[in-house]
């Protein structure tokens, strides 16, 4: 059997797009929209696709026989390089559909790899798309090697009789090893600057990749980060100073974009970069009332924000482009699930009026009124008080001094774990949290159910979804 190369991009290869459905898989009109728009930013041309519903995947090929064998005749009719599927494949599966099929194949998981590897910019990003491929590829190695030749015994070998694969499966091991270490300072280093920040209040923005968050960042700040038309343009987190109206200035981070099935060792290496949205006070998610598949995105991004943990954090639900022709009735159906959300339009500057006003309730509802009671002699809290918040009014008394300060509810719990008598005057402590559906009981409700039925084919993928991917 030919071996295929694994380590090459799939930049400006031909390929054919692949996708088993199963009957719990939400879908668009077309299946393959968000896959070939994956395809397109990859940067390969997109010739064909097909599409087969099934109950369960078949063990060895993913796909049925048939539709094994209909995949290998547009493959060979178009002279496709590599076959890209929707899903996530086993290396055996990849092995045999290459072998079917006469040509590469790779899954969902390494074309999302590929693309984050090829718009990692910063030491930061590429670090943890390394980490992420390295560890992705370590149960596949033995599809990068046709030799398995001898080795002979030297210093740091096993000795006779270690196989080349061995050798590459140790080499890996010590460079995920390195990278992890090297992620761990970074993100520490990304913790302590974060943490530099806390005289400001942090907003993040946070959503489904090419939704506009890039460009409601540029509008808001000022500020020159890329937005264009393509899936996960931004790798990097951005900060800037943003001063909102009747409020004053906040820091607003735009962050990596999220989507469906994102891995989740991707995850884990991005921890660094998503610093900033694990520790803001207010997450703006912002979602595309352009696209007809809103609601599974807005699902995938909580699912995404359980996984980092932060998924209880006060968010606000952002709609964005409500401005393109047939997203009225997709925003008003987001509004009657989340009926706190707010609809803008990020390019035209639509609806950033009442937007700037749900923000600042937001932060508000973010803040408490107290009274303090310190001892007189108490000026390191004093002066805490006054970084960490707005002093209202000081009292001294004989051996007292109470404090009016205006805070945010976080920082509460710092006056409680050290002991010091205070009393709410405005707003209100998180109350104990009590037991909660669980966060799937949570997300709102899906797309369509496919029905079980007999396997069918798109035609043409790229037209049907070339209207409905617009950045904004």
């Amino acid at each position: 059997m030919q071996e295929h190369q694994r380590s090459q991009s799939v930049s400006r290869e031909r390929c054919v797009l692949a996708r088993l459905i199963s009957p719990s898989d939400a879908f668009t009109e077309n299946p393959l929209d968000e896959i070939t728009g994956l395809a397109e930013s990859a940067g390969t041309a997109v010739l064909g696709g097909v599409v087969q519903r099934r109950e369960t995947p078949a063990p060895k090929t993913f796909l049925g026989k048939g539709k094994v064998s209909e995949l290998r005749q547009m493959v060979e009719l178009h002279s496709a390089d590599v076959v890209i599927f929707d899903n996530n494949l086993s290396p055996s599966q990849t092995r045999n559909l290459e072998k079917e099929t006469g040509t590469k194949v790779i899954d969902r998981t390494e074309l999302i790899l590929d693309i984050f590897a090829s718009n990692a910019r910063t030491r930061e990003a590429r670090l943890a798309v390394e980490l992420a491929q390295l560890e992705y590829s370590l149960p596949r190695l033995k599809r990068l090697w046709t030799h398995l030749s001898r080795q002979t015994m030297g210093v740091g070998m096993r000795g006779p009789g270690e196989k080349q694969l061995e050798v590459d499966r140790r080499l890996v091991e010590k460079r995920i090893h390195e990278l992890k270490q090297d992620l761990s300072k970074v993100e520490k280093r990304k913790e302590r600057e974060v943490a530099g920040r806390r005289d400001f209040l942090t907003v993040s923005l946070v959503g489904y990749t090419n939704a506009g968050k890039s460009t409601l960042m540029n509008v808001l700040t000022e500020a020159d980060v890329e937005a264009v038309d393509k899936l996960f343009a931004t790798l990097d987190t951005r900060t800037r100073r943003w001063t909102l109206p009747s409020w004053g200035p906040v820091l607003l981070s735009d962050t990596v974009g999220f989507i469906r099935d994102l891995p989740h060792n991707l995850v884990a290496s991005f921890r660094a970069t998503l610093e900033e949205a694990r520790e803001a006070d207010l997450l703006l998610h912002v979602a595309d009332a352009s696209n007809p598949a809103v609601f599974d995105q807005i699902s995938a991004v909580y699912g995404v924000l359980h996984e980092l943990g932060i998924d209880e954090k006060q968010t606000l639900l952002v709609i964005n482009k409500i401005d393109v022709p047939g997203a009225a009735e997709r925003m008003q159906a987001v509004q009657n699930r989340y009926p706190h959300s707010v609809g803008i339009s990020a390019k035209s500057q639509l609806g950033l009026d009442s937007f700037a006003k749900k923000v600042s309730q937001a932060l508000s509802e973010g803040f408490v009124t107290l009274s303090i009671r310190l001892d007189v002699a108490d000026g390191k809290t004093m002066a805490w008080l006054a970084k960490a918040g707005e002093v209202v009014s000081k009292q001294f008394h004989d051996d007292h001094v109470e404090i009016h300060a205006r805070m945010p509810v976080r920082h509460a719990g710092k006056l409680a774990r050290e002991g010091h008598q205070f009393e709410v005057l405005r707003g209100r402590l998180p109350d104990p949290k009590p037991e909660v559906e669980t966060w799937e009981e949570r997300l709102p409700t899906t797309g369509s159910i496919l029905p079980t039925t007999e396997s069918s084919e798109l035609e043409n993928p790229v037209q049907s979804c070339s209207n409905t991917r617009t950045e904004e």
